[in-house]
């Protein structure tokens, strides 16, 4: 029986599913392009801290939180899937969004995706916007190091978000539901 050829999409998607990625370090699918990142530095990791414990105590809903979890987001265009890894993952912990779920997930159920700008800002400023907005995750919060801000994109359209608000670090940002709190920033300087 004579099979399809393959598509250069799918053989893109075959080649990044397959590839070694050296400990501590991150591979992600993006547009088309196979990202591999290093660890993240301390004050990256300050930052998703600062989120994840005002979430876990301020949050009107009980989250869970990931800083690793694989994402499919569907796409359009060169590639079949974009593959991403947020620097944290947020999902309502009645759901037990991560028991069970492969390396990659899809975004379903999935409230908020958190980015720390870091070496490739323009990355998650617009690739990774797109990506997340296609996945329909609801929110996606931006901290961009080199502009000291802090920018809250909602409502998803396409493969766009609708809404977006920004703050200078030290500014509060209200993060909507299921969340429903304003962000302190302060501690961002």
């Amino acid at each position: 029986m004579a099979h399809e050829p393959l598509t250069q999409e799918e053989v893109l998607l075959e080649g990044f599913l397959a590839l070694g990625t050296p400990e501590g370090f991150r591979a992600e699918l993006i547009e088309g392009e196979i990202v591999v990142t290093p660890p993240p530095d301390g004050d990256h990791e300050t930052y998703i801290s600062r989120i994840v414990r005002q979430v876990i105590r301020k949050s009107a809903t009980d989250m869970e939180f990931s800083g690793n979890k694989g994402l499919k987001v569907p796409r359009g265009g060169l590639c079949v899937r974009n593959h991403v890894i947020p620097d944290g993952t947020f999902a309502p912990a009645e759901q037990w969004p991560f028991r069970g779920a492969e390396s990659w997930m899809a975004c379903e159920g999935v409230s908020m995706v958190v980015e720390v700008t870091s070496t490739k800002p323009d990355r998650d400023r617009e690739a990774k916007r797109h990506c997340y907005a296609n996945g329909n995750i609801p929110l996606y919060l931006l901290v961009d190091r080199e502009k000291s801000s802090v920018t809250l994109f909602s409502d998803p359209e396409k493969a766009d978000y609708r809404e977006v608000v920004t703050v200078p670090f030290g500014k509060s940002i209200n993060l909507p539901a299921p969340f429903s709190f304003p962000l302190e920033t302060a501690d961002f300087l």
